[in-house]
C-alpha cells in the first residue's frame, strides 16, 4: 500500500495528502493509543539505533529502540508500584540522556502525563510550574535534586544509571491502557523563569497530527539520520526532534550540556546526519565559530525554526552544507502551519520566505478589519481551525505564488516618526555587517520620534573608531534611509529565551526604564 511516507515532492504532498493517510503511519486507533508505543516499541525488532546524543564533555550515548523500550517499560512498572495512575502528572527534568529518555516514555506508557522541565531552571522557575501541575513525582538528576525540593517538588527521584540498573528485575514489557484522546504532555511554552508561560495540554494522537510537520516542515522519512540540537524540553525539540522522528522508525540525535557549536559540528560529522533541524541561533553560532570548514558532513535536508534566519547565515550554510535551509513556521498551540518541504525538488526555496502552507492548513494574512491583504501587503498571520480564524499574534505577508514572508511579532513593530519599521529587516541589516556576531533590535523610547531604532550588538573583534558609523551607513545601503538604527550599543550578550531567540520584551523593557528615570 502506498503511504505518505513514499512521496517526497511538492505536487504528491498536494495531491495525495488526507487525514486517513496520516492515521495509517500507525498501529494505533483513536480507542487505543499509546505515544511510547507508537515511538518506541513497534520499532525493536534488531538492533536499530534510536538516539544518538552528543554530550558536550565529549562523549557520545548511543541508545536503540530495544533497550529504551525495555527501560522504558520498567519505569512505568515503578510508577505503577507507587500509585501513579492515568492522568497523574510526573515532571522530568533532564539533560538528554538515555535517563530523559527512559523517564519520558515510561511516564507515557504508564498513562501519566509527561511535564518535561527545562533543566537550566532554578528554585523560582521549578516552584512556578510544581504549583501550577503539581506533579506527583519529579524525576531529575542528583544535581538539580536540592533545587527541585527548595522549588516545592514532592517525591522527587534521582533517575541516573544506578536507578534505571536497579529496576532490572522488573518486566521488560509493560501493558498499556490509553486512547488517543487521553493527555499525554504537559508542555509549557519558552518564556521566562519569573512569569509562567501557557501550558499547553497534548494527547497521545497529537502525534498524528505532527506528521504533518514532520512531512513537510523536516521533511523526514524512512532511511534518514535525523538531529535536532535544541532541548527536548521545548516543543521543537520534543515534538519535531524526538517524537516524529522515532514515530517514523528514524534514528534522532541531540545535544546534552551547555552548548558549544563546534561540538555539534564534530557530532554532525561524526553521526553521518543526513537531515538536520534547528533553530536559526544555532546556524548562526555555527557560522560564527569560524570552524565549519573543518569538518565534513552528509546533509541532504536542512530546516530552521524559531526565528527568521539571516541572509548572510542562510548563504553560509549552503556554501558549507551544500544545500540550501529552509524554513519552517508554527507555534506551540497551533502546530506547524508553513513551510518549505524538504526533500521536494519541486518547490523553489525563495531567499527569505517561510515557504507555502502545508497540506491540510488555510492560512491568511489579514488586516485589522479581518480583510485580507493584498500580495505584499503586511499584515497578520491567521490560521483557521474549525472553520474560524485564529490569530498568530505575528505579522507578515504573502506574494502572488503563495510563498509567506514573516514580519516578526505583532509587538515588535517600530513606529518612529510616523514610519512602520520591522524589526527582524532591520537586524537582518545589520547582521549582514562583516563585524557583527548577533544582533537585537527594538524601539526605544525617544521624546521627539516616539521610538527610534536601537540595535544591541555583539561584535565578532573589538570595537574600532567609526564603527558605529559604519554599521548605520551598511544599514542606509540595504534598507530605506529612516530605518537605519539611529542608537548602537555594543554588549557583550543579549538575553534570549529559553528556546534561544532574542527577548527583545526585556530590551524594550530595560529602555523603558532608563526612559522614564531620565525624564
Amino acid at each position: 500500500m502506498t503511504r505518505l511516507t513514499d512521496f517526497t515532492s511538492y505536487a504528491d504532498a498536494q495531491k495525495h495528502y488526507s487525514k486517513e493517510g496520516l492515521w495509517a503511519l500507525f498501529d494505533g486507533t483513536r480507542e487505543r493509543f499509546n505515544i511510547a508505543h507508537e515511538c518506541i516499541d513497534r520499532h525493536v525488532e534488531g538492533d536499530n539505533v534510536a538516539l544518538r546524543i552528543a554530550h558536550s564533555d565529549g562523549s557520545d550515548e548511543v541508545v536503540s529502540f530495544a533497550e529504551l523500550s525495555r527501560r522504558s517499560s520498567q519505569i512505568a512498572h515503578f510508577l505503577k508500584g507507587r500509585g501513579v495512575g492515568k492522568g497523574d502528572r510526573v515532571a522530568v527534568m533532564i539533560d538528554p540522556s538515555l535517563a530523559f529518555y527512559c523517564a519520558l516514555f515510561g511516564v507515557i506508557k504508564a498513562g501519566a502525563v509527561a511535564v518535561p522541565m527545562f533543566s537550566l531552571f532554578g528554585p523560582d522557575g521549578i516552584r512556578l510550574r510544581v504549583d501550577d501541575c503539581k506533579p506527583e513525582v519529579f524525576f531529575t538528576n542528583s544535581d538539580k535534586a536540592p533545587e527541585a525540593i527548595e522549588g516545592g517538588a514532592k517525591d522527587v527521584i534521582v533517575v541516573d544509571r544506578d536507578f534505571l540498573d536497579g529496576l532490572d528485575d522488573l518486566p521488560e514489557t509493560f501493558d498499556w491502557e490509553t486512547t488517543g484522546r487521553d493527555l499525554a504532555v504537559l508542555q509549557y511554552t519558552s518564556g521566562t523563569t519569573r512569569a509562567l508561560p501557557a501550558a499547553v495540554q497534548h494527547s497521545h494522537q497529537s502525534i498524528v497530527t505532527l506528521m504533518v510537520a514532520a512531512l513537510y516542515a523536516t521533511g523526514i522519512r524512512p532511511g534518514d539520520r535525523f538531529f535536532c540540537p535544541s532541548s527536548p524540553a521545548w516543543g521543537h525539540g520534543l515534538w519535531h526532534g524526538t517524537f516524529a522522528p522515532l514515530a517514523m522508525g528514524v534514528s534522532t540525535g541531540t545535544f546534552s550540556g551547555k552548548f558549544d557549536p563546534v561540538r555539534l559540528l564534530k557530532a554532525l560529522q561524526d553521526f553521518r546526519i543526513t537531515n538536520l533541524t534547528a533553530a536559526a541561533t544555532h546556524y548562526r553560532m555555527m557560522r560564527n565559530s569560524g570552524e565549519a570548514e573543518r569538518f565534513t558532513y552528509c546533509f541532504n535536508k536542512l530546516s530552521f525554526t524559531g526565528e527568521p534566519i539571516d541572509s548572510e547565515t542562510a548563504a553560509y550554510v549552503e556554501r558549507i552544507f551544500g544545500t540550501k535551509v529552509r524554513s519552517m513556521y508554527g507555534t506551540t498551540e497551533i502546530g506547524v502551519i508553513i513551510a518549505n518541504y524538504p526533500g521536494a525538488n519541486d518547490l523553489e526555496v525563495r531567499d527569505g520566505a517561510m515557504g507555502k502552507a502545508v497540506p491540510g492548513v488555510e492560512v491568511e494574512v489579514q488586516r485589522p478589519d479581518g480583510s485580507p491583504a493584498d500580495p505584499g501587503e503586511t499584515g497578520e498571520l491567521m490560521v483557521k481551525k474549525r472553520g474560524e480564524w485564529f490569530p498568530t499574534k505575528d505579522l507578515g505577508r504573502v506574494d502572488e505564488d503563495g510563498y509567506f514572508y514573516h514580519g516578526g511579532r505583532a509587538d515588535d513593530v517600530i513606529i518612529s516618526a510616523g514610519w512602520t519599521i520591522g524589526a527582524v529587516e532591520v537586524e537582518d541589516a545589520v547582521l549582514s555587517h562583516p563585524a557583527v556576531a548577533e544582533c537585537g533590535v527594538i524601539g526605544a523610547p525617544d521624546s521627539v520620534r516616539g521610538l527610534v531604532v536601537k540595535a544591541f550588538v555583539i561584535l565578532k573583534q573589538p570595537e574600532t573608531e567609526g564603527l558605529v558609523e559604519a554599521i548605520q551607513d551598511h544599514v542606509r545601503a540595504r534598507l530605506a534611509r529612516h530605518e537605519y538604527p539611529r542608537q548602537i550599543e555594543f554588549v557583550t550578550e543579549l538575553p534570549k529565551t529559553p528556546a534561544g531567540k532574542v527577548n527583545r520584551k526585556i530590551l524594550r523593557d530595560r529602555e523603558a526604564e532608563k526612559f522614564s528615570v531620565a525624564e
